[in-house]
């Protein structure tokens, strides 16, 4: 009988434990076999394996099952196949899906495409990306709204928006790519870029870096080259590399100490991401600050370069826009009515004191009274809930004038 071999990854014994001919309800048990690593015939693997041997499917080795009971040695395989070609072709064909669904470029969809774990975690960038996006503009009139027609027609524009907009995305898919990495969901890449075994060991203590280095790598192939002549497209390109950048600035080493009662004879140490909202956060400030710019020839090279505007602008600083700063060329609507860039601020919730008069844009507030019912004076219960009383209040909810 030839059996189909699925060659599962230890780093995960979670994972691997899954895969237990009992889970697999509903198929016909005598498809599957299993590779064993080198590890599984320890003392106490063998003998979990003489319990088992009654559900062996038949023409199947009795040293073909799963036992995932022995300490990783770094020679795992990393990667976990499907358990038969049938499995197999319709997982290449879901993640196909979802890399066409994206409407990528020729290039872009062909990486996507490469790559399982790049269709799940472009899906968890954009999402990323676009959350974050709303928590930093919540309190703005231009809360972004990216429905329909408003963000295909704000990416058309080099508003300040827009150039968060692309910071914001290229800094949501270096972020996800790199925890992705560490998180073992890519084939092409693992934890932060150190020889295999040691990936292992820091992966088992639990101290697995995340691989800014492999995830800048592949978002500057994504994102492709850095154009010559034209200014929009220079300027996009500035401000995915600025998105980039702050990914960087804000890694940290965190070490673990391990040894008897806590004393720190050995010490792992990895690499590790800031907080995505920290990430939302400081990309907000460089939208505040952001530089309009035009456009000069550098007489050396003969290729474009983002300068100043030529003419002065009131209110516009002339200095020289830096690497880290954003930039944008076009200046932005108000924002406050309906427009193919928003749908304005008519009915949108303000908050008296703080926003209301420049959401509203001076057209005023409408005030409306409510009772609310919330959770309040909560306490912890022994053992294990939390027990709340019903508080019910008046409050004020104040919205702008159509």
């Amino acid at each position: 009988m030839n059996c189909p071999l699925a060659i599962l990854s230890l780093t995960d014994v979670a994972i691997a434990k899954v895969f237990h001919p009992n889970k697999l309800r509903g198929e016909n048990k005598s498809k599957y076999c299993f590779l064993l690593p080198s590890c599984a015939h320890t003392a106490e693997s063998l003998a979990v394996q003489s319990l088992l041997s009654q559900r062996i499917p038949v023409g199947c080795s009795a040293h073909s099952y799963p036992l995932f009971l022995c300490r990783l040695t770094g020679n795992e395989p990393l990667t976990i196949l499907p358990l038969t070609s049938e499995m197999e072709e319709a997982a290449v064909k879901a993640h196909y899906k979802v890399c066409d669904r994206l409407k990528l470029e020729k290039k872009q969809r062909r990486m996507c495409r490469r790559d399982p774990g790049v269709a799940e975690t472009l899906m968890e960038a954009i999402s990323m990306s676009a959350l974050e996006c709303q928590y930093q503009f919540r309190f703005e009139r231009w809360n972004c709204t990216l429905e329909g027609r408003y963000r295909a027609s704000l990416l058309k524009r080099g508003f300040k928006e827009t150039a968060f907009l692309y910071a914001i995305s290229s800094a949501g898919l270096t972020h996800a790519m790199a925890k992705a990495c560490s998180a073992g969901r890519m084939e092409r890449c693992t934890c932060d870029e150190a020889p295999d075994l040691e990936n292992r060991e820091a992966w088992q203590w639990g101290g697995c870096g995340d691989n800014l280095k492999y995830s800048n790598k592949f978002v500057k192939e994504f994102l492709g080259r850095k154009p010559n002549k034209d200014l929009r497209a220079r300027v996009d390109f500035h401000n995915n590399l600025v998105g980039m950048k702050v990914i960087k600035a804000g890694v940290e080493t965190t070490c673990k100490c391990h040894g008897v009662s806590g004393s720190c004879t050995v010490r792992t140490c990895w690499r590790q991401l800031s907080p995505f909202h920290e990430i939302g956060k400081q990309l907000k400030q460089k939208y505040e600050t952001s530089l309009k710019v035009g456009s000069t020839t550098n007489e050396a090279t003969g290729e474009g370069d983002i300068s100043p505007p030529k003419k002065s602008i009131p209110g516009h600083s002339d200095q020289i826009p830096r690497t880290t700063d954003l930039v944008y060329i076009d200046d932005s609507p108000s924002f406050c009515l309906m427009s193919r860039y928003s749908p304005g601020t008519s009915g949108r919730k303000c908050y008296k004191d703080k926003n209301c008069d420049s959401i509203c844009c001076g057209r005023g507030h409408n005030t409306q009274s409510r009772v609310v019912t919330r959770p309040c004076q909560c306490q912890v219960r022994w053992c294990c809930y939390v027990e709340c009383k019903q508080c019910t209040q008046r409050e004020e909810v104040y919205t702008c004038k159509d």
